[in-house]
């Protein structure tokens, strides 16, 4: 392959909101893995030995050999128990602390590491290797404005090392800086062309933008300069997922797999193909590589404070009480909700379920399940990790817990084990007879909710919503009334909508569509139609049971394979022609929506 070419200039107005898949789906891994180093790796372990060198004629050297050489091979809990040997002997031994950090960063005690790297780094202020570390280290636990301090000191120190120049682009594109990210890698490519990691991180701020195409070219380019290059095949893969091409990014994976890599990545890669086999329709395969998103190699991997027996597929239910706790955002407590009448099933009549969910859906599962506990659950961080707990709850009488999306490894392994329902969960029936009768007072037509973006939109979830300029085709649809069902502030959206496509979106009185999620359930049961992005609003609407019409792209794997939305049944899928090609999607909805209003 051609060498690929550098890009001019930063465009964010190609592809930049188009979607990689559906957001209010539960995402198994990374859109792109950048590569911002790991720390302890052989060059930077025989970088430490060269340094080292100046404390040779010390009884502590010896010990700190043994520590660099535990690591080296990998044993990372050796390593730290050398390293506290040598600062039994000195604790004010900066190498002893710095290699202390590595081992705990690497064994995955990130709380322990850090302070393990500051230490280092007060005792070591002119060891430019140590910033680096602590750098990648803040980087992982989401600490970006620290990391991005530590990898200017370190570029300040040492700027003839592409990984300096390349972290810092990192932190810089994980900011939302993304012009500034690409100037740094173009800088740093024209003096080191043969660096693969910076072309590889030229290609996640693209793929960031939707523009996939360029994305490829450049992980590509990484993947010719360094064939065994792991994260560059693993980052192939993620487009050709995005491409629509899951066998094509099932094999780059695998081959990635195969790679030289750390526990870190392999984990990351296990959960990027768990997506492919979904996506391929395989969804045993796809299950069990899903349990990857559990991984403590995961600096933000959520933990669950259950001291309970853990249920695994094949254990018997029957008569049990069984904690189920729903896991990750809105949009997934209710897609996984899909399988809780499976389970209640299973418990049969001896049995409980007690399910713990968001707080502000618990009136809507204890309606559902009126023989269930259903408790709200909360979300703290816990030694730098976010941790799920269930306040003012006795778990002595539980019998086994699982986290929500687990279940799917037992109960919907096949596509055939996805019912054919109405609906699974169950509105107020009150509140929908006083929605219809305040529907009523919309324009006249069938009443069609509308959802055009995410609450997270000016991250990088904005590349998942077409730019609402798009609608303006389904909006202009005669004898449909809107009704907004867009959350958070969205005034400048219905401004726009009635300024320039002539059209007056609706907005429900008396209700925040955002903290009101019950009446909101009813809300949406009294539509006649839901259409948009697979937010959590739409997650709601299927779930109840109303029709809805998705705008899916050609990787999502939530279609599990098929061209159709196995967990509603209702919902109707529109796919684009090509990624990004949104007016083939607005065009032929428009045309439908049309054909939907003149029936009605």
């Amino acid at each position: 392959m051609a060498a690929a070419s550098l890009p001019k200039a930063f465009n964010n107005t190609a592809a930049s909101t188009a979607a990689l898949q559906d957001v209010g789906a539960p995402t198994p891994a990374k859109q792109a893995m950048g590569d911002v180093g790991q720390a302890g790796t052989r060059d930077a372990l025989a970088r430490l030995n060269e340094a080292m060198k100046e404390i040779r004629a010390l009884a502590v050297a010896p010990i700190l050999q043994k520590a660099v050489e535990a690591l080296n091979r990998e044993n990372f809990v050796q390593g730290g128990k050398w390293a506290l040997k040598a600062l039994d002997h000195d604790e004010r031994n900066g190498f002893a602390w710095y290699l202390l950090g590595i081992a705990r960063e690497r064994a995955g005690d990130f709380t322990n590491s850090i302070k393990a790297y500051e230490a280092a780094l007060k005792l070591l202020p002119n060891h430019a290797e140590v910033a680096n570390d602590l750098g990648r280290l803040a980087y992982r636990m989401g600490m970006l404005e620290q990391a991005e301090k530590l990898f200017s000191h370190f570029v300040l120190h040492a700027p003839e090392r592409a990984d300096g120049v390349n972290n810092l682009a990192s932190v810089m594109r994980d900011q939302g800086r993304r012009e500034e990210a690409v100037d740094v890698l173009r800088e740093a490519i024209m003096q080191q062309p043969g660096s693969s990691m910076l072309w590889n991180t030229l290609g996640t701020i693209m793929m960031e933008d939707g523009d996939l195409p360029n994305a490829l070219s450049f992980f590509s380019e990484a993947a010719r300069l360094d064939p065994k290059f792991g994260k560059a095949r693993y980052n192939i893969s993620q487009v050709k997922l995005g491409l629509g091409d899951p066998a094509g990014a099932m094999e780059d994976c695998v081959a990635a797999m195969k790679r030289i890599i750390t526990a870190d990545d392999r984990e990351m890669m296990r959960l990027a193909r768990s997506s492919y086999h979904l996506a391929l329709s395989e969804l045993g395969p796809g299950w069990d590589d899903y349990e990857a998103r559990l991984s403590p190699q995961f600096a933000d991997v959520t933990l669950f404070q259950m001291d309970r027996p853990k249920w695994k597929p094949g254990v018997k239910l029957t008569g049990k009480t069984f904690l189920v706790i729903a896991e990750q955002g809105l949009g997934d407590e209710l897609l996984f909700a899909n399988v809780l009448p499976d389970v209640v099933e299973k418990l049969g009549p001896d049995g409980k379920l007690v399910l713990a969910v968001e707080r502000r859906l618990v009136p809507l599962f204890q309606r559902t399940f009126p023989k269930a506990e259903v408790v709200p659950h909360r979300t703290y961080v816990y030694a730098t990790r976010p941790l799920r707990v269930i306040p003012d709850f006795d778990p002595s009488g539980v019998d086994l817990w699982t986290p929500m999306g687990s279940l799917m490894r037992e109960f919907r392994r096949d596509l055939d084990a996805f019912p054919d329902h109405k609906g699974y969960v169950t509105p107020d029936p009150k509140r929908v007879k006083h929605w219809k009768k305040v529907l009523q007072g919309a324009p006249a037509g069938p009443k069609v909710g509308l959802l055009w973006k995410s609450a997270t939109n000016k991250d990088r979830r904005s590349r998942f919503f077409s730019p609402f300029e798009d609608w303006k085709p389904v909006l202009q649809t005669p004898g449909v009334s809107f009704i907004n069902l867009q959350y958070d502030d969205c005034a400048a959206e219905l401004e726009q909508a009635e300024r320039e496509f002539g059209v007056k979106v609706w907005q429900p009185p008396g209700i925040d569509l955002k903290l009101d999620l019950d009446d909101l359930s009813a809300l949406c049961k009294a539509m006649d139609l839901v259409l948009g992005f697979a937010n959590a609003t739409f997650n709601i609407a299927s779930a109840v049971g109303t029709p809805t019409w998705l705008i899916s792209t050609p990787g999502s794997w939530p279609r599990l394979g098929t061209d159709r939305y196995p967990w509603y049944p209702q919902t109707r899928v529109f796919l684009p022609e090509t990624f990004g090609d949104w007016s083939s999607v607005m065009g032929p909805m428009a045309d439908a929506l049309a054909e939907y209003a003149q029936d009605r």
